[in-house]
């Protein structure tokens, strides 16, 4: 509406100047012809001299130019080629209004529309930026609402699940203890105390959801080969698990012990339900050209879509029947949010595997620290 409407406009305001400059043309055929000396003229000169918005040029019949109006007069003194360059826009705008001087004599005027004209054009695209950023806007502000409302959802319900696992895994210790005092089996005992520890390490992994995690200097290998060797005795037997550590066992790297176990957990498991729980899963750790450290999941399973690159780290997106698809969403808020560290989809054949990769500068964690 507001284009047709301006576009209205403009064509009236169009029709109304050439209507002024066809006046004008008259007036000027008028004081150029006139022999009568003592005619009044005064009403043509004041037509000529009014027009102080169209921008008009006077030629002769060899299109020399012969006076102009309403032209930039710095730009006439300084280029040379402002006025045939003028000259060719106004042909371009509209045929020239012959004014015959005498009868082998006829000069020719030239117009194009008013700067208002112009601006007057462009309005309505200004107008429809001006309101496409204002949504752009509002969208950005509603979605970084609707991001905060979700991160305190799901800060409340990760504080809210550790607080209620605290008091069953207290009354579980106890229980353990008891059984021990009762000649329980050792290898029964040692596994359940396993799955004890396993539980209290889960409980804080939630309690430092929405907290800034404690960062420090850990041997990275005792981290990945105790996540990883907990993995094997849990996962499907028909999974063939390696891992690979290129680097220094000694190797240090700023981290939260279990924050890291989580991502590299939920990396593997996500792996495993990807090759319906048989194939082959490798995690592989290499250093980067920078000093970075890459850590790759490396599964035989069905495959990503490209579609789907970036989609599979999105909080609700899963392609399981059951499932929340949190998973690969809290290893992106870990990895890149508390250890300033990208996760990503490295490479994916459809039938053929995945490949995510987690890259770690120990630098930038340090300097973030």
């Amino acid at each position: 509406m507001s284009l047709w409407y301006t576009n209205n406009i403009v064509s009236e305001l169009a029709a109304e100047e050439q209507k002024k400059v066809k006046l004008v043309a008259t007036a000027t055929k008028i004081v150029t012809s006139s022999t009568d000396f003592t005619a009044d003229l005064n009403f043509s000169f004041k037509v000529i001299q009014d027009n102080n918005t169209v921008p008009v040029i006077l030629t002769d019949d060899k299109h020399q130019v012969i006076s102009w109006r309403n032209l930039d007069s710095t730009k006439v003194v300084r280029d040379p080629s402002y006025l045939p360059m003028m000259l060719k826009e106004m042909k371009d705008y509209h045929e020239p209004i012959a004014i015959e001087v005498s009868e082998n004599t006829v000069q020719y005027i030239y117009f194009k529309p008013s700067v208002l004209i112009d601006l007057l054009r462009y309005y309505p695209y200004v107008q429809l930026s001006i309101i496409a950023i204002f949504i752009i806007i509002a969208y950005l502000a509603f979605s970084s609402s609707r991001n905060a409302e979700q991160n305190q959802v799901w800060v409340g319900m990760s504080k809210e699940t550790a607080h209620q696992l605290g008091t069953p895994l207290s009354s579980l210790s106890g229980w353990l203890e008891i059984l021990k005092s009762q000649g329980i089996e050792d290898s029964i005992s040692s596994e359940i105390e396993k799955d004890l520890v396993r539980l209290n390490s889960i409980t804080n992994r939630f309690s430092k959801i929405g907290s800034p995690p404690v960062l420090k200097d850990e041997n990275i290998f005792e981290v990945l080969n105790t996540t990883i060797n907990y993995l094997k005795g849990r996962l499907s037997k028909k999974v063939g698990f390696t891992f690979d550590f290129d680097l220094g066992k000694e190797t240090v790297v700023p981290l939260n012990t279990d924050l890291m176990a989580w991502v590299i957990e939920n990396l593997c498991k996500n792996s495993v339900d990807a090759m319906s729980g048989e194939g082959t899963l490798k995690v592989h750790v290499t250093t980067g050209k920078f000093g970075q450290i890459h850590i790759d999941v490396i599964d035989s399973g069905k495959g990503v879509p490209k579609s789907e690159f970036n989609k599979i780290f999105k909080p609700g997106f899963t392609t399981k029947k059951r499932g929340w698809g949190l998973g690969l969403s809290l290893v992106k808020r870990i990895v890149e949010q508390y250890h300033f560290g990208k996760v990503f989809i490295k490479s994916s054949v459809i039938g053929g595997g995945t490949t995510i990769r987690v890259t770690l500068s120990p630098e930038k964690i340090r300097k973030n620290t």
